[in-house]
């Protein structure tokens, strides 16, 4: 039988268990109103009458959440999403409902509690430098996700009966514009470019349409730049690991999981440590083909490494990087993009981020290909190729408008009500091709104007 007891401003209900092994014992959970308490005490007699009573193991979010990171978090995590789950969850969660108890947590409760974080101050943190902005519907978004795969976990642990945030309405993050550059904005950012190693980094985040991570974990053995390889133009290289920083809890907890080795620190006091690991997901690992251009720069840079290699001797760390300092170690991300705005201040392009070079080269190559989906699928890395058509939608959109108005033209205008039968060829536009040039192909390219420009370029360097 189940009672309540009424401790000072607190209220109890008391009720009778039994172990797995049959023995029987007193539990009690704690309300702050006698309600809470009169629903509690009713709800578990009428669970108990029915057979369907689970005894709570874990009766706070805080306790069931260091049961979900214990047991879930360290098999399914990265070490990089190790990083941002904790750090949401002890900067966000635990601060705010940790000591609620499971048996309050409702669907309801779940949507004014997305509904509070969006009025709290967001902790300092490279997007929120100064400390001063507010909690944004993305973080709450993120919140969500954690949330809701514990309340799961806890369903198929029976300690709770119910996820309450399956129905949860979330916060609709706003979805931001990515501003990118245009290849004609790139090009032009190549030709002000005097850092070896930045101009590297452009050519190869653009034409084999790297992450950051991806970039900086390219290693020399998994490429073939060899002279038959680009002659047949079939220079390659394989994206088969990752640099990241994380932090030094996240590598411990996990158990060095995900990685292939740890730099050396430059710092002894750093909380985080400098790594390479395997790549994000199964589909970022792959192939990719490389324009002979690039392949040749790479030549280059594989003749000036091993020249510095040999004068260094033993002072020279060999990690078999591409993108590697002096003494061989990797190059941090943040020089890139510190290299990469001082090209932005000094040729006022816009701001973007090193990143957006990567939506660059999507755009770029779905453009190229015609809207060959798969094919920049395979590339990009993108697990799915929704994925691609979801960021991506807005260039495929945009060649629907154009058949859209070319319809009015030919249709409605009455230009062309029969385009199989059109004799009139005075329209057509003649062009000098340089010599050594496929003709068709650099046609079908030239018609798209923004790419214009940078092909006539490189049209001269083209042997196909």
């Amino acid at each position: 039988m189940a009672f309540i007891r009424q401790r000072g401003k607190t209220f109890s209900v008391i009720y009778r268990v039994k172990d797995d092994d049959g023995t029987e014992h007193q539990r009690s959970e704690t309300f702050p109103t006698q309600k809470d308490a009169d629903r509690r005490l009713k709800e578990i007699e009428y669970k108990k009458a029915v057979g369907k009573f689970v005894v709570p193991k874990c009766t706070i979010v805080k306790e069931l959440i260091e049961e979900y990171v214990r047991i879930y978090g360290h098999d399914k995590w990265g070490v990089s999403t190790y990083d941002g789950n904790i750090g949401l969850i002890n900067n966000y969660i635990l601060p705010t409902i940790g000591n609620t108890r499971l048996t309050t947590i409702n669907t309801h409760f779940m949507e004014k509690y997305y509904k509070e974080l969006l009025d709290m101050p967001a902790v300092k943190s490279t997007r929120n430098p100064d400390g001063t902005g507010k909690i944004t519907e993305s973080t709450v978004n993120e919140i969500h996700k954690i949330l809701r795969s514990c309340f799961r976990q806890a369903v198929k642990w029976d300690l709770m009966e119910k996820n309450p945030a399956i129905d949860a309405t979330v916060p609709k993050a706003k979805k931001e514009v990515r501003e990118i550059w245009t290849a004609e904005m790139l090009m032009q950012a190549l030709e002000a470019c005097d850092n070896k190693m930045l101009k590297i980094a452009f050519h190869l985040a653009f034409t084999a349409t790297l992450r950051i991570g991806e970039l900086l974990g390219l290693t020399w053995d998994e490429m073939d730049i060899s002279e038959e390889a680009i002659a047949g133009n079939r220079a390659y290289i394989i994206i088969s690991k990752q640099v990241e920083r994380v932090s030094k809890d996240a590598v411990e907890a996990l158990n060095s999981k995900e990685i292939i080795l740890t730099f050396p620190s430059q710092k002894k006091n750093n909380k985080t440590i400098r790594i390479l690991k395997t790549p994000k997901t199964e589909s970022s690992a792959r192939k990719v083909f490389i324009p002979r251009s690039v392949a040749q720069y790479l030549i280059e840079l594989k003749q000036e490494q091993d020249e510095i290699k040999a004068a260094l001797g033993n002072e020279y760390h060999d990690y078999n990087l591409v993108m590697a300092t002096t003494f061989g170690l990797p190059i941090g991300d943040s020089y890139l993009r510190n290299k990469m705005q001082d090209i932005i201040d000094e040729l006022g392009l816009p701001d973007v981020v090193f990143h957006s070079l990567r939506h660059t080269s999507v755009t770029y190559k779905l453009k190229l290909s015609g809207g060959d989906i798969k094919a920049v699928q395979g590339d990009s890395g993108h697990a799915q190729a929704d994925m691609v058509t979801e960021v991506y939608g807005h260039i495929i959109d945009e060649d629907r408008r154009k058949n859209a108005e070319m319809m009015e033209n030919a249709f409605y205008n009455k230009e062309n009500l029969n385009p199989q039968m059109k004799e009139d060829k005075g329209d057509i536009k003649k062009i000098e091709v340089p010599d050594g040039v496929d003709a068709e192909l650099l046609m079908k390219v030239l018609a798209n104007s923004e790419m214009a420009a940078l092909l006539t370029s490189l049209a001269k360097t083209m042997k196909v």
